[in-house]
């Protein structure tokens, strides 16, 4: 396994940049995520990664080799793709043989490594079906076969799991994060869903318009987002913004929100005094209390067993809360919640970076 670092890459089609000078460093052995909505640039930034697509500018390593100008094939990399890309005529061994038997390797080496990997991954009773016969779960478990017999420095995954349903996402989420933590291979994922990306990735790396807005661990980037979009984007049900002014009032620091209510921010958030702010608070850091600084109107009420998620409105502000514990609620009823202060967040309205 190899590191992966890239040093100012830049893509553009035709006249239309796409990645705007990106750096990342990928760390041996690690579990890298990149996640951002459709058009990013995610998938082309793993797809040069790959060599399947030149580089504008900058460069790629893997390793202490730049490959730029490598063809793929001799980059020692294992691509999973987001359709499996199985031959329909070839059975499941012949698939997962395929790319040695394109290397010439030895039969007795290809069949041992065929095994193994088929072993790993519950494979071993399906070798002789074609992939018209396996299930869409299976059909993707040999897509990770064929990239494993090579044991390759690096695994490439482009959202392997969009054509799933949502059952058998979850339990391929874990067999892929299994898999890394027995071949402890460096990986890079590919995601728009940012649950993936925080249940699988021990690096998160935040994309949006060929540029990186945020790169750490999941906890990190949920407890310290930088800015407004990095905040929005993860977390499930997305971070509650509402709009006020920052004041300053006896050496205490409040947000006066649009409608007259105030809440303190804490401490550590500081700002001038006028300053048009966002309050940023999760929808679980909103508590039940008669004597919360928040009065909201509820909506809608959705239970699903352990939480209790419910859509409610401050004024023409949406407010979403998730009751981690049994609540009696029905629409329309107001409700009186206190904002957790140390789990809140302060950005400028404006820039959309978090005030300090």
């Amino acid at each position: 396994m190899a590191s992966v670092t890239l040093r100012g890459v830049k893509k553009s089609f035709q006249d239309t940049e796409i990645l705007h000078g990106v750096d990342i460093t990928i760390p041996e052995g690690s579990f890298t995520v990149l996640v951002g909505p459709s058009g990013c640039g995610k998938s082309t930034l793993l797809r040069m990664i790959a060599g399947l697509e030149e580089v504008t500018g900058g460069e790629i390593f893997i390793g202490d080799i730049c490959v730029n100008n490598m063809q793929p094939k001799e980059r020692d990399i294992a691509m999973v793709f987001q359709n499996y890309a199985l031959y329909p005529h070839m059975t499941v061994r012949e698939n997962m043989a395929f790319s040695l038997m394109l290397a010439k390797a030895d039969k007795a080496d290809s069949d041992a490594r065929v095994k193994r990997a088929s072993e790993i991954l519950g494979l071993t009773a399906l070798l002789e079906r074609y992939p018209r016969q396996l299930s869409g779960g299976q059909r993707q478990r040999v897509a990770m076969g064929r990239a494993i017999v090579r044991d390759p420095q690096v695994f490439l995954f482009d959202e392997p799991l969009s054509n799933l349903d949502a059952k058998l996402r979850v339990q391929m989420r874990t067999e892929i994060k299994a898999l890394h933590q027995r071949l402890k291979t460096t990986s890079v994922y590919v995601t728009h869903d940012q649950i993936e990306a925080m249940t699988m990735g021990d690096q998160i790396v935040v994309m949006r318009d060929g540029i990186i807005e945020q790169t750490g661990g999941p906890l990190e980037l949920y407890e310290n987002p930088v800015n407004v979009f990095v905040a929005g984007f993860i977390g499930s049900p997305s971070m509650n913004f509402l709009p006020g002014e920052l004041r300053h009032n006896h050496g205490q620091t409040e947000v006066a929100l649009h409608g007259g209510m105030r809440v303190v921010a804490k401490a550590r958030l500081v700002g001038k005094d006028g300053q048009q702010v966002l309050f940023g608070t999760r929808p679980e850091h909103l508590v039940l209390d008669e004597e919360g600084s928040l009065t909201v109107k509820a909506l809608v009420i959705e239970p699903t067993g352990a939480d209790t998620f419910v859509a409610c409105e401050l004024g023409d502000t949406p407010v979403a809360v998730v009751f981690r514990q049994r609540v009696d609620i029905v629409p329309d009823q107001m409700l009186r919640l206190r904002p957790e202060l140390e789990q809140s967040h302060l950005f400028d309205a404006k820039s959309g970076f978090v005030i300090q």
